[in-house]
């Protein structure tokens, strides 16, 4: 069965923008999801009248401060909305406020605390979107993702979080880190929901899952290595055929591509603000800067083509594998503020442009989440969200 999350019971008039805005007031002292909150209250007619949304601290939303996650903006007003900004307003959707992200949408934390377990880091850079669903403050948010910034802060803090195909949601209005890379996308608290936005954005989401999913393992901690391999039992014991593949060369070479683009690109992205503020932008991002100056342009050309002919390798997978399942995360959030986590599981999908989606993998209580990611082909959207919520249904549903 379908597991309805906040989305839906917002939709359904059983959760009101009051109660939203109490469950702020009573748990944003703590976690520090939001920069600012507004709680607009004028919408356009549309599927999602009225439906509000947190904004990541990288899209510009007119008449908010927009401050990057830096001090260093702290006074920084939008003029205008950024292009997905516009495309939900457009569909009735509200801006709630906006929500914390690491500096620049780096490494250097934002101040956010997982709501799972406040000890720990909700992830980055959409630290603030994916705490801030996780803490039922709000249906939905919008984060983007340049390596791992979408699927694994939704990991850590046990939601869905869905990157889709590069350029398909608008970028315009939105900080570059990467070009080649930066990709908007969605936090929701389960896939049914995540359905219920992608139609309301006015997507199609009619599609069947798959009967037939591939496997990539990457090299991740013991705790997600048992309970990932648990998972997928429990979909084989339902039906679902899920086999190991060979990974085809220029796919095993992807991560450190998209690293060196990352490394590239991010350093040319923030030269300027470098020269002028130094290591006050950040001190991750700062090494960065100096680190990736130093790359020659022949190897940054080389890494964009070993995206491109790993993009071809996997366009033939999926014709065997239309859905290719893998941990979305190297393991439990870690603990304390000062690591955002490590994006290895994620920055494949997000160098081959791929759409790619993470729902919750079941842990006993009092552990802190994991998550399943799954990826389709550019634009199958559907299939990629019908597959999550069977899955998720899946693996929710009573022990046999």
């Amino acid at each position: 069965m379908p597991q309805p999350g906040l989305l839906a019971s917002f939709l359904k008039g059983e959760v009101t923008l009051a109660h939203l805005l109490d469950r702020i007031r009573r748990s944003d002292a703590q976690l520090h999801c939001w920069t600012e909150v507004r709680a607009e209250t004028s919408a356009q007619d549309g599927p999602l009248k009225g439906v509000p949304f947190g904004v990541k601290d990288i899209f510009e939303a007119r008449g908010y401060r927009t401050s990057y996650g830096s001090a260093l903006y702290a006074t920084h007003v939008s003029q205008c909305d950024a292009g997905l900004i516009s495309l939900l307003r457009a569909r009735g959707a509200v801006v709630l406020g906006k929500t914390h992200t690491t500096a620049f949408a780096y490494y250097d934390p934002a101040p956010t605390r997982n709501p799972r377990r406040p000890t720990h880091t909700p992830g980055g850079s959409s630290s603030g979107s994916a705490a801030a669903v996780a803490a039922g403050m709000v249906p939905f948010a919008i984060g983007s993702q340049t390596q791992g910034s979408v699927i694994r802060p939704a990991s850590f803090c046990g939601v869905v979080g869905f990157k889709p195909t590069y350029g398909l949601l608008p970028m315009d209005g939105a900080l570059p880190f990467a070009p080649s890379l930066d990709t908007a996308g969605l936090f929701t608290q389960t896939a049914f929901d995540l359905r219920l936005l992608w139609e309301g954005m006015g997507y199609s989401v009619h599609s069947d899952p798959p009967s037939q999913y591939g496997l990539m393992e990457f090299d991740v901690e013991p705790e997600m290595q048992e309970f990932f391999r648990m998972a997928i039992q429990t979909l084989g014991q339902y039906g679902c055929q899920v086999r190991r593949f060979e990974i085809p060369p220029h796919v095993a070479q992807a991560q450190d591509a998209v690293r060196i683009v990352n490394q590239y690109e991010g350093a040319r992205s923030n030269e300027e603000r470098y020269r002028k503020y130094g290591p006050a932008i950040g001190v991750k991002l700062a090494q960065l800067v100096r680190e990736g100056l130093k790359i020659p342009p022949e190897r940054y050309e080389q890494a964009l083509e070993t995206l491109r002919r790993a993009r071809q390798e996997i366009a033939e997978l999926f014709q065997t594998f239309p859905v290719i399942l893998s941990p979305a995360a190297p393991g439990w959030a870690p603990s304390g503020l000062a690591s955002t986590g490590d994006p290895r599981c994620n920055a494949v999908w997000t160098g081959l442009h791929v759409p790619a989606l993470t729902i919750p993998i079941p842990v006993p209580k009092g552990l802190l989440p994991l998550g399943l990611q799954m990826c389709a082909a550019p634009r199958q959207e559907a299939l990629l969200i019908a597959a999550a919520m069977h899955c998720q249904a899946l693996l929710n549903a009573p022990a046999r």
